[in-house]
């Protein structure tokens, strides 16, 4: 297992950022998917923890499929469960929702700075490359990244392994060059026990996994991280 001295650490040479929760507000998904699920908005997060259960199904099977259809499937599944019926066409409807989510009000600010201290940007996510590029585009932050990777060109899911070190290949890094930027503790974990240094934002309701190494920054949004790196 990696390990790392919290607090102390070198400056990567790439922040990879993951998209969905992370730099975007997932809380405007509720009214779409709670809608189709009865009005029940509470079950949303049971929806995106079983899309993300899912997508690590598909990955472990070898069998890839986009995250927008395993959010359909999901959706439906979760409806099924709680005894209410969703036609494919209603699921697809209330997911197509993620592609128009905003950023949180922090993030423009903070990549931003971080682009005037001379760090490198990319976007590192689950979602395919369209829906990435339309995702970032209504955020209005598209033009704030230097490149974006969707893990649709390696036909696996993050926290797999090989998403973190096609990533670091793609653009010409050792592991312990790059740094992850997410929302979701598994996420964290994933890019840790490939060698990458991490930075976990702890957006409510989200948790780092006990059993991995803690990152080198945790901090409550994106701002305050970019405030803690710029002092390296």
């Amino acid at each position: 297992m990696v390990e790392y001295s919290v607090g102390c650490f070198q400056r990567p040479k790439v922040l990879f950022f993951d998209v969905n929760e992370t730099l975007l507000d997932l809380n405007t998904m509720k009214k779409s998917i709670g809608a189709a699920l009865g009005d029940h908005p509470e079950l949303m997060s049971l929806w995106f923890t079983t899309m993300l259960q899912y997508s690590l199904v598909t990955t472990v099977a070898n069998q890839y499929k986009d995250f927008g259809e395993i959010g359909v499937a999901a959706l439906i599944m979760v409806g099924h469960k709680n005894g209410i019926a969703i036609t494919d066409k209603q699921a697809k409807d209330a997911v197509t929702a993620i592609l128009s989510l905003p950023a949180h009000p922090e993030v423009k600010e903070a990549l931003l700075l971080l682009k005037r201290e001379g760090f490198k940007l990319v976007a590192f996510t689950n979602s395919s490359n369209k829906a990435v590029e339309k995702q970032l585009k209504y955020a209005g932050i598209q033009d704030l990244f230097d490149d974006v990777l969707s893990i649709e060109d390696v036909g696996k899911f993050k926290p797999h392994v090989d998403t973190y070190d096609w990533a670091a290949k793609k653009m010409g890094l050792k592991s312990n060059e790059c740094m992850l930027i997410a929302a979701h503790g598994w996420d964290v974990a994933g890019a840790n026990w490939a060698g990458w240094q991490t930075a976990f934002v702890s957006r409510p309701g989200q948790q780092l996994f006990p059993l991995a190494n803690l990152p080198e920054v945790n901090e409550k949004n994106i701002l305050s991280v970019a405030q803690k790196l710029i002092l390296i």
